[in-house]
């Protein structure tokens, strides 16, 4: 085994739920041990994408080299295939230079295409079957998807119509469940998994705490300003943070409900976050569901 491993890339991959820490955590471990930092985040990737998902500033990189954060534009479709294939380059550079490479997100399909050998199926797109299941609502296509598979709905959104659409999709025509269509080759990398997370009471009041330094910080404005510069696209009104301030702006809820409505969904974001990682034994946690050992 030793001489394999040899071969690998040695990656720190830090995960957890969001407001879990591991942005800091995460840049803090960068300056000890001279790495640079990857971003798993599928809504880091957008430009303006801002204060609505935490991104980390110059001030908080503290110079330690981000990659994958502001890459394409909120009306751009992106894809867990373009990340790998941009990650994985990313990867073997930072590698090359004596570095460690640093994975660090919330978003778990992204982290494992990345680096468990997921192959992504290649089933080109069925329009007739995407017309059909656009007629569906939201709730039809969850159930649906459930129906099918199960354990495909995690760390899914039910609002995520086109992602789910997408599931849909590749379980039909592979005839399989998602898991078994995207087939695992052994991983390129030797990975060290850490887990960040909060008892729950107080994960949740780091989420509130979070929600309302958004506020303060101006995610009104930088929503206004989003929705004025690329209209109401997929991404925008599809992202959490963004969609309840959306309606706020409509009238459809005061700001005080748009606040409340945040909070509840992105608890509810963790939670499916936490569902996703805990089916990955080889992660140690630093509290609940275990602890790091000292």
């Amino acid at each position: 085994m030793s001489g394999v491993s040899l071969n690998k890339i040695k990656v720190i991959a830090i995960v957890g739920p969001t407001a879990s820490g591991k942005t800091k955590f995460s840049i803090n471990l960068a300056q000890k041990i001279n790495g640079e930092i990857i971003s798993a985040d599928s809504r880091l990737v957008y430009k303006g994408f801002d204060i609505g998902t935490a991104k980390p500033t110059k001030e908080e990189m503290n110079n330690i080299p981000h990659y994958m954060i502001d890459i394409v534009e909120p009306d751009v479709e992106y894809s867990a295939g373009l990340y790998k294939e941009s990650a994985s380059k990313i990867i073997e550079e930072i590698n090359s230079k004596g570095k460690v490479p640093i994975i660090v997100g919330g978003t778990g399909l992204y982290i494992d295409i990345l680096l468990k050998g997921y192959n992504l199926p290649g089933v080109e797109a069925n329009k007739k079957l995407r017309e059909n299941l656009n007629k569906k609502s939201n709730n039809e296509l969850f159930e649906m998807l459930s129906r099918l598979d199960p354990s495909a709905i995690t760390g899914l959104e039910i609002n995520d119509r086109k992602k789910i659409i997408r599931t849909i999709e590749i379980i039909s025509s592979t005839g399989k469940k998602l898991e078994e269509s995207r087939g695992m080759t052994d991983s390129s990398y030797e990975i060290e998994w850490i887990g960040k997370n909060f008892r729950r009471n107080e994960l949740y009041q780091r989420i509130d705490d979070r929600v309302e330094n958004m506020i303060y910080a101006g995610l009104i404005d930088e929503t206004s300003e989003l929705l004025n510069k690329y209209g109401r696209v997929y991404n925008l009104v599809n992202t959490i943070g963004y969609r309840e301030i959306i309606q706020y702006l409509d009238g459809v809820l005061s700001l005080n409900e748009a606040k409340e409505l945040l909070k509840k969904n992105t608890r509810n974001y963790a939670k499916r976050q936490l569902t996703w990682f805990r089916k990955n034994q080889n992660i140690k946690w630093d509290i609940y569901p275990e602890k790091l050992p000292k």
